[in-house]
């Protein structure tokens, strides 16, 4: 099975993601690092040889298609990048099969508090925000979850992660990745005759 996280940025993919493919006991691959290390370039280096977004999602796609076709990804779990689910990345994750897409969800003041920013290189800044640089983020964490929550509802799992840490977020993919145990014996009963008769 291939798990594809989906989020705004921030909300948590990479760390829990990495945790998730550890309780699967599978490859975890986080697309930005991939689409990096296939363009052999930073990701904002990359964005930057694009007119348009609609154009570097097509290009980048292609990092995402070498991905999938390695061997070690047969089972694995993908962190997307926030438009992971729009223009080529879309058509590629919509194709993959035996693949299961998981949105995770936070609020944005939790999501604030894990910002981070990088140079054009892709290494990691230092930056102490301002109580009036903090709102400006925060207003664009919200204008972001707004403008890929339409894209967000292709997930086939939503998975609210407010006020859960690594360990408890990622079980509760985990989990949610689980069919529920039926309730009524007699449908348990149905379902394993259902799938002897076709077995026959």
């Amino acid at each position: 099975m291939r798990i594809f996280l989906a989020g705004v940025s921030c909300v948590g993919k990479t760390t829990i993601g990495a945790q998730l493919a550890g309780l699967l006991e599978c490859r975890f691959f986080d697309l930005d690092i991939e689409t990096e290390r296939f363009f052999e370039t930073s990701i904002e280096r990359l964005r930057n040889r694009h007119l348009t977004m609609h154009d570097f999602r097509f290009a980048a796609s292609q990092a995402l298609k070498y991905v999938l076709s390695r061997e070690d990804s047969s089972d694995c779990v993908i962190a997307l990048p926030p438009s992971g689910l729009l223009g080529g990345y879309w058509k590629v994750v919509n194709e993959t099969r035996d693949a299961t897409i998981v949105v995770l969800r936070d609020t944005p003041e939790n999501i604030l508090k894990r910002i981070t920013f990088y140079d054009i290189n892709s290494r990691p800044l230092k930056k102490h925000l301002t109580d009036r640089e903090g709102g400006f983020y925060l207003r664009e964490i919200e204008r972001d979850i707004a403008y890929f929550n339409r894209s967000f509802r292709r997930a086939h799992v939503s998975v609210d992660i407010a006020g859960c840490g690594p360990n408890e977020a990622s079980r509760k993919v985990r989990d949610s990745l689980t069919p529920a145990p039926l309730k009524d014996p007699r449908e348990a009963s149905e379902r394993r005759s259902a799938r002897m008769q076709v077995l026959i």
